[in-house]
């Protein structure tokens, strides 16, 4: 005999109706659990998914979208080269933050790279037959278009690191300032008084707090940035070694860099290395973000550490926030959200 709990009121298929009638809850709130989102409460949640089972809803995830205009998927577009993408441990441990998010809803994730004008512009057209329901963008540059785009789209849309201070779109970010802050207080503490620093992209914001917080780091010390320890990068290995050189030929009685990224460190270990110069007994070096590279470097790279799985979780939660509440931007405007993420020091022998 069937089960009494496998069809509905009606003697059919269980409906979302039913289930919101046997959980106490509105049909929205049922509608909410169902496709993820983070803004319902867990003893809520929990009573809608005991309903489900009681009952033995399945959804009708084909019509649901359909009837709702969605497309149940989220594109993470990466606005960069696919070598970059694959080269630099940021961007694998942001995927992975946002995969395990993801994978305890239904909706799919899309991996699109755009870092020519090429994939730019087939990306616009992809995203203007609105093919997916929100957009995680990561490594965004001041210029970029894309965020621009997503509003005048109206899809909603979450970036990791804002443009700039004056932000609209929703952001979730490490604290690049207070980073940075930590790095040179380090150096300086171990005895260090020409500090370099090798900068990301500077049409980045995040390299750009970081060279804030660098600078002031040095001025609360008593010892005012010298602009000459300052060199561009652009957070690649190679960009790392041609700093290096760069600033060893401008100042040869450095004694300490703090670098922008880890993959910009192993590259300034390398020129540095080329230089005869010793870590950390001539040069200290110290790197950001924490990644495999930090512990796998020799002598093991002290690095800051920034949350990067969790801020991928963060954007989906906050994503998910953002599809559920479908208001024009323009009533939600002053409801953006910048979240920023503490970051800790973690200090080993190359310091």
């Amino acid at each position: 005999m069937a089960s009494h709990g496998a069809r509905g009121r009606s003697g059919g298929r269980p409906t979302l109706e039913e289930v919101a009638a046997r959980a106490g809850v509105g049909r929205g709130t049922v509608s909410r659990v169902i496709n993820g989102s983070p803004r319902v409460s867990d003893a809520t949640r929990a009573a809608v998914e005991a309903a489900v089972a009681e009952l033995g809803y399945v959804p009708n995830t084909a019509a649901r979208a359909l009837a709702a205009n969605r497309t149940d998927a989220i594109a993470l577009v990466v606005p960069e080269p696919e070598t970059r993408f694959f080269a630099e441990p940021y961007f694998s441990d942001m995927l992975k933050g946002v995969g395990t998010a993801l994978s305890e809803t239904e909706m799919q994730l899309l991996l699109i790279f755009a870092g020519s004008d090429r994939e730019r512009r087939r990306l616009a057209q992809y995203l203007a037959a609105h093919r997916v329901d929100g957009v995680l963008l990561v490594s965004v540059h001041a210029d970029d278009p894309l965020p621009d785009l997503l509003a005048q789209l109206e899809i909603p849309a979450v970036i990791s690191g804002p443009r700039s201070s004056a932000e609209t779109l929703p952001s979730v970010d490490s604290d690049n300032y207070g980073g940075a802050r930590q790095a040179v207080e380090h150096l300086l503490s171990g005895g260090r008084r020409q500090i370099a620093h090798i900068t990301g992209h500077l049409d980045v914001y995040g390299a750009q707090r970081r060279i804030d917080g660098y600078r002031e780091a040095l001025s609360d010390a008593g010892h005012e940035a010298d602009e000459a320890l300052i060199e561009a990068g652009d957070f690649t290995e190679e960009g790392g070694r041609r700093a290096m050189a760069a600033l060893l030929e401008r100042r040869p009685t450095l004694d300490a860099v703090f670098a922008a990224s880890d993959v910009t460190a192993a590259g300034a270990r390398q020129a540095l290395r080329e230089a005869g110069r010793r870590i950390p007994d001539d040069v200290a070096l110290v790197g950001y973000d924490d990644s495999a590279i930090a512990r796998h470097m020799e002598p093991p790279l002290t690095s800051v550490r920034q949350p990067i799985e969790e801020m991928g979780h963060s954007m989906i939660d906050l994503l998910l926030t953002e599809i559920a509440d479908r208001r024009p931007s323009a009533s939600r405007g002053l409801e953006r959200r910048q979240m920023v993420l503490a970051t800790e020091l973690v200090p080993r022998s190359s310091s």
